[in-house]
Formats: structure tokens, C-alpha cells, sequence
């Protein structure tokens, strides 16, 4: 077992989350967590890094100055940074390429002076957008669902396994995190660094600073608890449109798992996320909010996609579980609650957040 780890995008939501866990699991651990502090609300997090005596650094992996071996010389490397917008490649793509792509060469620049194994978390989105687009669906009445029969491979009514092509576009943020997958394998064989990487679903929770673009659904818990004007967007703005969702806590069971057993996890490229029985639909992800907050709020229909969108994703995170035994225990209900007591505790310090 490491006892020396630095967390990388360390007062991000999952970076954050992850340091805090390990440290109440294993509190003779050294813990370092490294963030440049851009995303709002990240700040609010250095409290709670400092109470557990966990060190943090404000430093960019965009920088390898801010990446110095002899300052972390550490056993592990845990890769929880990135600009996770997939909206932010149409809008800045020199700031995603340089933070995903840039940063992911630092990095293992870093652990290849240091020998240091990495965690890296890439994204469910490396699977291109056209397939995705043109599976067989049905709609019904507070979904779509993914029909039966279906022309391409790696993909069944429990989601989108690891063999699902990945000829094709998908995003500028989903090509830096395939990218980093490959220089990541390259590095490997290169120069024995072990790794380890997760494809990421949807993953969710307290602490998270919920966007339009990432981290929706604790938007939709703040967005009815604080009365805030919410949309469906895209497929005739119905809200049918599916994700499955994780909460962090079960993801950290999963990452604490591969620091005890990473030789044998050595190389796996393994899909993380909630599965098809814990999906939901915005329709239904609203219809569980006013249910948890005993709230509504205004919600337009635009027709209209976004770049980047596809009407649904389920993780099959089946092979995670045969090679692990790990599987979600937090269904979307305790998530969603989980989310809201959080806003009740912390209203005084979140409602600027979430304005």
C-alpha cells in the first residue's frame, strides 16, 4: 500500500474528494493535494483539506515548473485534473488542450523521474459521438432506453462496455482524455510505469459546483433548493434524455481498492460509472428533486442540441466488477438526498455559488 500520494486537481470536486476519503481510511498516509484553484468553489474546499492535515499546493500542470520531483516525491500519483467541460472545447480549446493534453505530458514526465504510479481518470466521453448518436432507441414515458437490437458492438441495454468503437469524433475534451489514455500506454511500456485508468461516467455528490455543463445534477438538486430557472435542452426539450450517475463515495471504494491491489490492476483500462440501474432521465431527475425538496422551479424547453451532445449514456461498468467485485452501492435517491442535505448544511457559503 502507497503512504505517499499526491492528488493532482486536488481541490476539485473528485480530487477533493478522493484526498479527504483516503485520509479518513488511512490517516498515517502523507497526503498532497495540487489544483490551480480556477473553478469556482474550489476554494471552499482548502478548509477542509487543511483540517485532515492534508498539504496543498497551488500550483497548474500546465506549468512543469509547478511539477518539480524533488518537492513531490511521491509513491502515487492520482490524476483527478482536468478542464471537464465538454462545452469548454467550442469555446476555449487552447485552455482544454494545454490543461488535458499538456498537463497529461507533465505529468508523466514527472512520474517517469520519479517512478511513481499513476491513477488517471479519464472520461466516458472518449467514445465518439456519431455511434452513440445513431444507436437504436425507444422512447418512453420519462425516458429513452436503449433498444435490444442494436448494429455495433460493446453496446447492450446495460450500457457502453470498453469494446465500443472509438472511430471518430467526440469532443476536443473527450480526444485529450483518449489521448492521454494513449500517451499514458506509451509511458508504460516505455518506462515501466505502472497505471491504472478509469473511464468516468457521470459521478456526483456533495461538494460538487454544479454547471450547466458538468455536474448536473447537482445543479438540479441546487437549482429547485436555491429557486433558480433550469432547461431542457435538446431532443425536442422533453428532458428524456439519459445519464447514469455515481456518487464519489462509491467511487472512492473502487480507487481504494486498486492502491491495495495496483500490480495486479497494472494497465487496465476499466469504465467506471452507475449502470443502467442507476440512470435517470432529467424529466426524472426533476420529478425526484421536487419530491426531495418539496420544490418546483421554471423549467424551458429549447429543441435545440448543443455541440457535443447524445441523447443518452449508460456506463457497463460489468468488467470493473469481475475484475474487482467492486459495484455502486448509493442509488440515485440516497444521492440526490445526500446532495440536498449538503445544500441545507452549507447554504450560507454555496448560495453565492449557485447564483
Amino acid at each position: 500500500m502507497p503512504d505517499q500520494i499526491l492528488v493532482l486537481g486536488g481541490a476539485g470536486f473528485i480530487g477533493s474528494s478522493l484526498a479527504i476519503g483516503l485520509k479518513k481510511l488511512h490517516p498515517d498516509w502523507q497526503i498532497i493535494c495540487l489544483d490551480n484553484l480556477r473553478r469556482r468553489g474550489s476554494e471552499l474546499n482548502l478548509p477542509r483539506l487543511k483540517k485532515l492535515g492534508i498539504q496543498f499546493i497551488h500550483g497548474d500542470i500546465r506549468s512543469p515548473f509547478d511539477l518539480e520531483p524533488g518537492v513531490l516525491n511521491v509513491e502515487t500519483i492520482i490524476d483527478c485534473s482536468a478542464e471537464p467541460s465538454v462545452l469548454a472545447g467550442f469555446t476555449s480549446p487552447q485552455y482544454v488542450l494545454q490543461t488535458n493534453l499538456l498537463g497529461t505530458i507533465n505529468i508523466l514526465e514527472l512520474a517517469r523521474q520519479i517512478q511513481a504510479r499513476l491513477l488517471f481518470l479519464s472520461s466516458s466521453r472518449i467514445y465518439p459521438i456519431a455511434p452513440l448518436n445513431s444507436l437504436n432507441l425507444l422512447e418512453l414515458p420519462t425516458r429513452l432506453e436503449i433498444a435490444t437490437n442494436q448494429n455495433i458492438p460493446g453496446i447492450s441495454q446495460q450500457g457502453v462496455a470498453e469494446d465500443f468503437p472509438l472511430q471518430g469524433y467526440r469532443s476536443l475534451y473527450g480526444t485529450t482524455k483518449l489521448s492521454s489514455e494513449l500517451l499514458i500506454e506509451e509511458y508504460r511500456q516505455a518506462y515501466g510505469i505502472l497505471a491504472i485508468i478509469n473511464r468516468c461516467g457521470v459521478v456526483t455528490g456533495p461538494w460538487q459546483m454544479g454547471k450547466v455543463d458538468q455536474g448536473v445534477f447537482v445543479l438540479w438538486v441546487a437549482a429547485h433548493y436555491f429557486q433558480k430557472p433550469l432547461s431542457y435542452i435538446g431532443y425536442g426539450g422533453t428532458g428524456k434524455q439519459v445519464r447514469d450517475l455515481l456518487h464519489v463515495d462509491d467511487l472512492l471504494k473502487l480507487v481504494d481498492y486498486e492502491l491495495e491491489h495496483f500490480v495486479e490492476l497494472d494497465g487496465e483500462v476499466l469504465n467506471v460509472g452507475g449502470g443502467a440501474s442507476n440512470s435517470l432521465s432529467l424529466l426524472e431527475t426533476t420529478q425526484l428533486c421536487q419530491a426531495i425538496t418539496g420544490k418546483s422551479t421554471q423549467i424551458q424547453s429549447v429543441a435545440e442540441e448543443r455541440p457535443g451532445d447524445i441523447p443518452i449514456f449508460i456506463t457497463d461498468s460489468s468488467q470493473v466488477t469481475q475484475k474487482t467485485g467492486w459495484y455502486p452501492i448509493m442509488n440515485p435517491q440516497a444521492t440526490l438526498e445526500d446532495i440536498y442535505r449538503w445544500l441545507s448544511e452549507n447554504e450560507a457559503i454555496l448560495s453565492s455559488v449557485f447564483e
